[in-house]
């Protein structure tokens, strides 16, 4: 799979996101051939929603299926506890993180129970989030819980 083309649907997420007015943060799900099946962004601030978190949009746009262990959850941060538990829950086989150097969420547990973990540590996405924590910090604070 082209992981760098994968990450570039999640990053025009995530950019989508900013323009909204809204945390950085972008997402998608795709099959075990790299076919797109559900695309997202973090609209917590956009709907008024703290639950709205781009693996979660992504997840949503996806769809039913029967299974998800052989998709491929590709985003463009490091999950936090909660979308790493929905990785978990519904058994999502790949992770990958653009880059964990901004928040560091759950890949690391994601990895200890079976996940397969890539993170890219991908300079426009650390780029992305760090201009965005330094213009931000209140809504970046808001969103990880502190």
């Amino acid at each position: 799979m082209d992981v760098q083309r994968m990450l570039a649907v999640a990053v025009e997420e995530a950019r989508a996101g900013l323009a909204e007015g809204g945390i950085p943060i972008g997402a998608a799900l795709f099959d075990e051939h790299g076919e797109l099946l559900g695309r997202g962004r973090n609209r917590r601030v956009q709907d008024g929603d703290p639950s709205m978190h781009a693996e979660t949009a992504a997840f949503r746009a996806a769809g039913r299926m029967r299974g998800y262990r052989r998709t491929t959850m590709v985003t463009t941060l490091s999950p936090c506890w909660y979308c790493s538990g929905l990785v978990r829950q519904f058994g999502i086989g790949r992770v990958v993180v653009g880059e964990a150097r901004t928040f560091s969420g759950g890949h690391d547990w994601l990895a200890e129970h079976g996940v397969q973990v890539t993170v890219l540590d991908d300079p426009g996405c650390v780029r992305m989030m760090t201009d965005f924590v330094a213009a931000r910090p209140e809504l970046w604070f808001e969103d990880i819980g502190e």
